[in-house]
């Protein structure tokens, strides 16, 4: 299983937009709405990576426009980040969830390492198309997706590392929608922006990668 075969060689954003909606590299495409793909200018400064799509953006077909997307946006903008430079995807192209024991509720569920391997080609070939400056990771299972299993957002988050075998430069941070599950959310927001800010100084050359 994986994505490799169905990723088109030198192709555009818009090119990989397309094929993406004919992967089968794993199983989630046969529940899932559609393929959710980045969105963003094809030559963004920073690309932020989450974790999978959720319910909205299953539905809508657009990265980040639930009520998590909205966090982050706040956030982007009070860590003096341009939204409009900003590229952003997911680590894993379709919505994982399992149905609720009643209605019609779909729960949102982690996906596993299985699929994340199965779905980095399309996350390399973003990040080989667009060439940012930065990458801002959103939790544990987008920084792991490219740092290795080993890295912990926990204890690295806001620090400025480097990407194996590639040039980017990266920063972790929590994904907003663990902001928005937190009994202090106000807390959790402010180390999210801090840890925003962190990155930000990248662009501006102020941070050197450790």
């Amino acid at each position: 299983m994986g994505a490799e075969e169905y990723v088109p060689d030198k192709a555009d954003i818009d090119s990989l937009r397309k094929a993406v909606h004919d992967c089968r590299g794993c199983d989630l495409y046969k529940d899932a709405t559609q393929a959710v793909f980045g969105e963003g200018p094809a030559n963004a400064s920073v690309l932020v990576i989450g974790e999978v799509p959720g319910d909205q953006e299953d539905r809508q077909g657009h990265p980040f426009v639930g009520p998590a997307g909205r966090l982050l946006d706040k956030a982007l903008v009070e860590a003096g980040i341009d939204r409009a430079q900003v590229y952003v995807t997911n680590a894993v192209k379709h919505f994982k969830f399992k149905p609720a024991e009643r209605g019609k509720r779909r729960i949102h569920q982690k996906p596993g390492r299985t699929e994340v391997v199965a779905c980095r080609p399309w996350l390399v070939a973003e990040l080989d198309t667009v060439r940012p400056d930065l990458v801002v990771f959103l939790g544990a299972t987008a920084a792991q997706s490219l740092l290795g299993t080993t890295f912990k957002v926990t204890r690295q988050r806001g620090e400025v590392v480097t990407i194996p075998d590639r040039p980017e430069r990266a920063v972790a941070t929590v994904h907003p929608s663990s902001v928005l599950r937190s009994d202090d959310r106000e807390t959790a927001y402010r180390d999210l922006v801090a840890d925003l800010r962190a990155a930000a100084s990248v662009l501006s050359g102020r941070q050197r990668t450790r």
